[in-house]
């Protein structure tokens, strides 16, 4: 539901773009939160393993999403006085500072950090391997007998 939620914000933000009036105000901020939402739900359902669901991955894709969110409203909050005086943050001007390095390179580190720490439990193990080529044989037999099948019933 949240992916889906998530694209259809997106979908929105992007149509109202076309509108003969121009961009409307809520366009962007539907965006802003769109994306995160969609992302979130896109990692979850990469991460998702049967009943355990995504276990102790869940903060840090939180994170994440509340990193890229706050990152976006963040930025379109704040007003656009940038000038050649204006304050730098690490060379950039203020907005462009929080979208390089708070919605750019802060999930960069804290994913891989994640996924490393909870590889173990969260990545297949060789009993899972082995239940997948099991069912992968299984399916070859039914494939083939399947074929058998539908070549004895096919009139010469």
């Amino acid at each position: 539901m949240a992916l889906f939620a998530g694209i259809l914000a997106i979908a929105i933000a992007y149509a109202a773009a076309f509108g003969r009036a121009g961009t409307p105000a809520w366009a962007p901020w539907l965006l802003a939160l769109g994306i995160p939402i969609s992302l979130g739900a896109i990692m979850i359902l990469g991460a998702a393993r049967g009943r355990r669901g995504i276990g102790p991955l869940m903060l840090p894709f939180l994170f994440v999403v509340a990193v890229l969110a706050i990152g976006f409203c963040a930025a379109l909050a704040l007003p656009a006085t940038e000038s050649p005086l204006s304050k730098l943050w690490l060379g950039l001007p203020v907005r462009a500072a929080i979208v390089i390095y708070g919605i750019g390179l802060l999930p960069i580190v804290v994913l891989p950090v994640a996924y490393a720490l909870t590889f173990e439990t969260q990545t297949l193990s060789a009993a899972d391997v082995e239940r997948v080529r099991a069912l992968a044989r299984e399916n070859e037999v039914r494939v083939a007998l399947a074929n058998a099948r539908s070549d004895e019933q096919l009139p010469e």
